[in-house]
């Protein structure tokens, strides 16, 4: 709604004005009035004011001085005038300092509504420039990108839960088609080569990370929106590339990516692809199929490789969480009989299920790296490395390199102390990575395969709040950064951090802050904590 301010020495002339016009009908508020230029430049000073409709023969400073002064400090103000004088003199001031209108006393209320009208409509274009401005810029920041990115790092390794949720979030990053289309999944890196005099420092491929991405990232601009590009934080080496169905042929994709990294770089890229996926659903499916193809190619001279798919789920959701609370918890003697368990089932099925199911539980130990802070090196080896699994062909062997890796996570968990603190820490860590998503406590347990309630007192107990209060204060304190760091509106600072809508987060953040999220963005205080919001 948009505030209007009444500028005249009569008060009946002002009570005149309000009483001839339908204000709510076109989405305007009377604010406040004056009976002078003085008095209205006070209340300019002080308050938010999208239009003014002022006198211009008045005491104490008259019309012309005040609509200067309102252009020289407001400019955007929208000035409407109203007098009794058919005074060239006066029409010409206003026209100086681009009055929208300029009407003669008594005022009719049809000629008023009109003037009104064609004001409104005119904040409203400029409004809906500088929002469309806004997007624009949100949509080419850094953050709009690492945000987008980390969305496609969820949709690619997290169970996909609510998928109208979702779906809600991923238009919000211009992936709304992407649930209903058809995609693969490439996944490239760079590897050592073998028979050759050693490279120079500086021509290495850890040496080349960053020129590697940004040149694949620049190849893909070919395919418009139809290709997108993400990594993997864990595995810094890798870059992986969404592609939807039917742009081009994927091994062709793969060829001319693979000619373009070879041609700036000196090294040739070993890409594996994996067919068709439909749906987010089956994103982590496409994703582990191209990781495993990029690991398994060994052709040298043509270094790619399609992944195929295997017949149902090689490590079910439910054993997953089994598998990574026994390691959590230290229940080591379980965890080591489930491993050996699955990759002996494995290892009389198939040679491909047997290394997807490897990747699988390597990926299950990495992933409690937060827990247990066994550092990225291990991460790395595995993928970058892809010569080692091919050296695990017995399940011996696969087994004893599992269980060394999650050996090491099991003596950092035991020196970490109480397992419900490794536990609660890996929790709050992945609340802090998750905090835009639907989170809720029984699907937080559920991951860790507690009952809803006893993980409920335990995360109380080890954070000092609950799980609902430890989750609004993350989302209040990313809130407010974006209040004061960005131009975004309440109803996208609601959506990125996890709040159901503007409403809501609006009273949640006066509550929580004593102030408005629009009058902390105005003026925040100098000290404010956007970390430990005030109860």
């Amino acid at each position: 709604m948009y505030r209007v301010l009444i500028v005249d020495d009569e008060p009946e002339i002002r009570q005149g004005l309000r009483l001839k016009a339908d204000w709510a009908g076109l989405n305007l508020s009377v604010i406040g009035e004056a009976g002078n230029g003085m008095e209205a430049m006070e209340r300019l000073a002080c308050e938010a004011v999208d239009i003014v409709i002022t006198d211009m023969n008045m005491p104490v400073m008259n019309g012309v001085s005040f609509l200067e002064d309102c252009r020289r400090l407001y400019p955007e103000l929208k000035l409407i005038v109203i007098t009794g004088y058919e005074d060239f003199h006066y029409a010409r001031a206003a026209v100086r300092n681009q009055a929208r209108d300029y009407l003669l006393k008594p005022v009719a209320a049809d000629e008023l509504m009109a003037v009104l009208r064609k004001v409104k409509e005119e904040l409203d274009r400029e409004r809906n420039d500088r929002d469309q401005q806004s997007v624009i810029q949100w949509r080419l920041s850094q953050y709009y990108k690492e945000m987008k990115e980390h969305l496609l790092v969820q949709l690619v390794k997290e169970d996909v839960g609510q998928v109208n949720a979702l779906k809600e979030r991923a238009a919000l990053f211009e992936l709304g088609g992407w649930d209903s289309a058809g995609v693969h999944f490439a996944t490239a890196g760079l590897r050592e080569r073998t028979g050759e005099a050693p490279q120079l420092p500086e021509r290495t491929p850890g040496m080349l990370r960053l020129p590697f991405e940004l040149l694949g990232r620049e190849f893909v601009g070919r395919y418009g929106s139809g290709c997108l590009v993400f990594r993997d934080p864990n595995y810094p080496g890798l870059v992986h590339y969404i592609l939807q169905e039917g742009l081009t042929d994927m091994p062709q994709f793969c060829a001319d990516l693979a000619a373009c990294i070879s041609a700036h770089l000196g090294f040739a890229p070993v890409i594996g692809y994996c067919g068709v996926k439909h749906g987010f659903r089956q994103w982590k499916e496409g994703y582990m199929e191209s990781l495993l193809a990029w690991n398994l190619s060994e052709n040298a001279a043509y270094p790619l490789a399609e992944g195929k798919s295997e017949p149902g789920a090689v490590l079910t959701e439910e054993l997953t969480r089994t598998l990574r609370r026994l390691l959590i918890q230290g229940e080591w003697s379980c965890f080591g009989q489930t491993v050996r368990q699955e990759l002996q089932q494995a290892f009389s099925q198939s040679r491909s299920r047997f290394v997807k199911l490897i990747f699988q539980l390597y990926l299950l130990v990495d992933g409690a790296d937060g827990a247990a802070a066994h550092g990225t090196g291990h991460a790395q080896q595995l993928w970058l490395h892809p010569e080692m699994v091919h050296k695990l062909d017995s399940v011996d062997k696969a087994e004893q390199f599992l269980l060394e890796l999650a050996g090491r996570a099991h003596r950092q968990l035991q020196e970490a102390g109480d397992p419900d603190d490794s536990v609660i820490r890996t929790a709050t860590q992945y609340i802090d990575g998750n905090y835009m998503y639907d989170l809720n406590l029984t699907q937080l347990a559920k991951r860790f395969n507690y009952n809803s309630s006893y993980f409920s007192e335990l995360f109380k107990a080890k954070v000092g709040r609950s799980f609902m209060a430890y989750l609004t204060d993350i989302r209040m304190a990313q809130a407010t950064h974006l209040l004061v760091s960005t131009t975004l509106g309440l109803w996208d600072i609601a959506e990125l951090t996890g709040f159901s809508n503007a409403s809501y987060f609006s009273s949640k953040f006066k509550k929580m802050y004593g102030i408005a999220p629009s009058d902390f963005r105005l003026n925040p205080p100098e000290k404010f904590n956007s970390e430990q919001p005030k109860k």
